[in-house]
């Protein structure tokens, strides 16, 4: 059974930055598809990034492209968001996901979810 622990939410105040942190653990497969997703009071769940930690391309919510990026740590099992020219609207909670298929944007493919980090923008 694997684990998904978020860290590095924060307030900030808008055109800041954040780093979130995702450490994966109890994989059975060292490499997979690790993706960010938020969600904001009264809204659905959203995809914000994803990859795969054994390369190839990463993928963006069109909101945060240019903004956003997803990278993989020295050690394979983490997985960094860092997030520039936050605007509230970036405001929600930040969680991160695991699993073998993808990389996509779509919660179906990930079987391993974390308790999320909170991350407030203000204007």
């Amino acid at each position: 059974q694997g684990q998904v622990v978020e860290s590095g939410g924060g307030s900030v105040q808008a055109g800041g930055s954040l780093r979130l942190s995702c450490v994966v653990s109890g994989w059975t497969y060292i490499r997979g598809c690790v993706a960010w997703f938020r969600q904001a009071p009264g809204k659905e769940r959203e995809g914000v990034a994803a990859l795969h930690t054994g390369g190839g391309p990463s993928y963006y919510a069109d909101s945060v492209k240019d903004r956003f990026t997803i990278s993989v740590g020295n050690a394979e099992n983490t997985v960094y968001l860092q997030m520039n020219s936050l605007k509230p609207e970036d405001t929600g909670m930040y969680y991160c996901a695991a699993g073998v298929s993808g990389p996509v944007l779509e919660a179906y493919a990930y079987d391993t979810w974390g308790q999320g980090t909170q991350v407030t923008v203000s204007s």
